[in-house]
């Protein structure tokens, strides 16, 4: 079927409720490739539509014939649209709808195949120029191997007296990760506060030197994310004592425990495959620069 007869099956709206229930029990059907879909719509569904920023966000899902949902995307500004996978006849279908309803595409997150098909058919569409900015990998838990020895000190569930602590160190990470201005550091740091969301590891005189934060529960399961050691505290294990500890619990609760890596950095890739943690999907982030418009 030419895509441009499909490109109206991809129904899209700012409704957060109207796209649960068309899109919830997909989302559900698949809840670790649908992670970030998932923690984002009830953060959004908690906590309001301007969490990650300034723009409304948009969603949207694929019906096939009969209406049962194929797949779905949504994005909050600033960040890309995320989608989960789809064939490149579904990815071009989309471009072609993003672009009769003049929706902005600065960029693409989804599993590998997805985000590259996706990146064709907007180039093609729209004339602009595709660029991959990171690759990513998810990973599950299996069975938690925790570091021996462990690093001098104890983990501690930040509160509220740690919001300046938590804030800065949040910044800290987006600067380091390419992510500013995606999220205030403070909105950040009170909505982990407020869910018990972030774990620190702290020296013996109750000196915080590495944070794990972890989404909250949704569909079973929990993504840690993210965690930080300070650059002039690194290589003393405390990010693997941390992270092993918020795992620990999660696991203790019955959670399936998710994590996302840049394929880039060999250090946290090895880190996660020692604490227990095996890959589920590859993932790619590709971002647009406009071209000429006709």
């Amino acid at each position: 079927m030419n895509p441009d007869d499909r490109h109206h099956d991809w129904h899209l709206t700012e409704d957060l409720d109207e796209f649960l229930a068309h899109a919830g029990d997909f989302l559900r059907s698949r809840p670790a490739p649908h992670t970030v879909a998932l923690t984002v719509t009830d953060a959004l569904r908690k906590r309001g539509p301007r969490l990650y920023g300034d723009g409304a966000p948009v969603f949207g899902w694929l019906a096939e014939p009969g209406g049962a949902v194929r797949a779905a995307l949504f994005r909050t500004p600033p960040h890309p649209w995320n989608i989960t996978p789809v064939t490149a006849e579904e990815a071009d279908a989309l471009a072609a709808r993003l672009l009769e309803l003049g929706h902005t595409v600065p960029g693409v997150l989804a599993e590998r195949e997805t985000a590259a098909a996706f990146t064709a058919a907007w180039e093609r569409r729209a004339g602009d120029r595709g660029a991959l900015r990171e690759r990513q990998r998810l990973y599950r838990l299996a069975d938690l191997a925790v570091p021996e020895p462990a690093p001098e000190g104890r983990a501690r569930v930040a509160g509220a007296a740690d919001r300046e602590l938590l804030a800065r160190w949040f910044e800290e990470f987006a600067d380091a990760t390419d992510q500013r201005g995606f999220m205030d550091p403070g909105a950040w740091a009170d909505a982990r506060i407020a869910n018990g969301g972030v774990t620190f590891w702290e020296t013996p005189d109750g000196v915080p030197v590495a944070m794990a934060g972890v989404t909250p529960e949704v569909a079973g399961q929990l993504r840690v994310a993210p965690v930080y050691t300070p650059a002039h505290l690194r290589g003393r294990g405390y990010a693997g004592a941390v992270t092993a500890e918020v795992s620990r619990v999660a696991l203790k609760a019955g959670t399936e425990v998710l994590l996302f890596t840049d394929l880039a950095n060999p250090t946290s890739n090895g880190l996660y495959r020692r604490l227990g943690y095996r890959p589920v999907a590859d993932f790619a982030v590709y971002g647009f620069e406009a071209g000429p418009r006709g």
